[in-house]
């Protein structure tokens, strides 16, 4: 007697997850993002403007800019507890608003009082800080676990796309109005990251009635969560050490060798923007691609900018410097995406914005640090030397990195069960 087999029913292949792009909730938060990254990044520019038309002097320009840096210092610091222990929207809208108000205060300012500007600048710098942590956790709110990367990604092709296309925008518009209109435009920038974005669908942590801790052992327990991340601390080092020493030296060598070597500018242009472009690619790269060891990837993607001070040492075509300037901006975005999706997915919820604070406070606040020790070093040890050892600081660091416990896949691997 013979059975005939019974056709076995083919498991349905789950749909895959819809693009984050056609997801209403992360668009408003996406264009908020860009207004506040757009105004974070036209202020230096159009303080700059304000140097060449004779409102601000060069010595009031740099007093106006290093308040705005200490204001981002303290408030991305304070922001990453006030995100965890209130609603990340909340803090997204006061922050901002708080950025909207500094922008007339400096218009106002502009050619009259030094004092209105330092002070407008500080707290222009304080919303930019704080909002910064609020937006990171905001994310992982507003998006799924699956989709987080390609959200990450499109975020960091806004920040891009606004580095590339925002000083012609500004320069033309600079054509027709003045310095104080831009001030005010960037203002309404701040408008639009404080209201367009959405709340997210996590739960109100002021709700949450239980007594708090002190703010200084609410931040000090974002520092032990970021402690039980073995690969969190070895990337926060590897990248406050390319930003501290390798994006340092190549921004005060790059002029001098554009200037010296190549004896025109177009150099320092065209090496700046195949970075941006390169950092589009990166971008690109990481919407499509999601490796087995995502860590190694990242932490090779940090170690390529090493190029860039490499490709200042040598007397090599122009060519080269920019090709050295695309390969390191691909490489940064390959660091970027995956190292911020991890944390997203890593961190406990409840302390994601004291953490991705301590990752901003430590890259950032160091890199002022860097910028004011290579110039010295340049003139003491001339620039080749110094060149060669950030570029083996570039190279060296992030391998070393890359053998943290943890490290391989940036927190536990994940598997078809996640």
């Amino acid at each position: 007697m013979t059975t005939t087999p019974v056709p076995l029913t083919p498991r349905p292949t789950p749909p895959p997850p819809r693009s984050v792009l056609r997801d209403p909730a992360f668009l408003r938060l996406w264009v908020g993002t860009t207004a506040s990254g757009l105004a974070t990044w036209a202020l230096p520019f159009v303080l700059g403007l304000a140097v060449l038309h004779r409102d601000l002097g060069a010595a009031g320009l740099g007093l106006v800019l290093a308040a705005r840096t200490a204001g981002f210092l303290v408030a991305v610091a304070v922001g990453g507890v006030l995100a965890d222990r209130h609603s990340r929207r909340a803090v997204v809208l006061w922050s901002a608003l708080a950025a909207a108000v500094a922008a007339p205060l400096l218009a106002a300012g502009l050619g009259r009082s030094l004092v209105v500007m330092t002070v407008a600048a500080a707290l222009a710098g304080a919303g930019q800080g704080a909002c910064r942590p609020a937006f990171q956790a905001l994310t992982a709110e507003v998006v799924d676990t699956d989709r987080r990367q390609s959200a990450n990604a499109a975020m960091s092709l806004s920040v891009r796309t606004s580095t590339l296309a925002g000083p012609a925008l500004t320069a033309l518009v600079a054509a027709f109005v003045d310095v104080r209109t831009l001030l005010l435009g960037i203002g309404l920038l701040w408008l639009v990251a404080a209201f367009v974005p959405g709340r997210g669908a996590a739960a109100d942590p002021s709700a949450d009635r239980t007594p708090r801790a002190s703010f200084r052992a609410e931040f000090i327990d974002g520092i032990r969560e970021a402690r039980r991340h073995p690969w969190f601390l070895a990337g926060l080092g590897a990248l406050t050490a390319v930003v501290a020493l390798g994006y340092s030296a190549t921004s005060v060598a790059l002029p001098l060798i554009s200037r010296d070597r190549y004896g025109t500018e177009w150099v320092l242009a065209a090496a700046m923007t195949a970075y941006t472009v390169g950092a589009l690619g990166g971008a690109l790269l990481t919407t499509r691609r999601q490796p087995g060891s995502p860590g190694w990837m990242a932490f090779a993607g940090l170690a390529a900018y090493g190029f860039a001070p490499l490709s200042l040492m040598l007397p090599v075509h122009p060519l080269v410097v920019i090709a050295a300037y695309v390969v390191a901006g691909i490489g940064i975005e390959l660091f970027n995406v995956p190292w911020f999706t991890a944390a997203q997915r890593e961190v406990a919820p409840t302390k994601l914005a004291r953490v991705s604070s301590l990752d901003f406070l430590v890259s950032y606040g160091l890199a002022p640090v860097g910028l004011a020790l290579i110039a010295p070093a340049i003139d003491a040890f001339g620039v080749t030397p110094v060149l060669a050892v950030c570029a083996a600081a570039c190279f060296l660091v992030p391998a070393a990195a890359a053998l943290a416990p943890t490290a391989r896949h940036l927190g536990r691997p994940t598997t078809a069960a996640d």
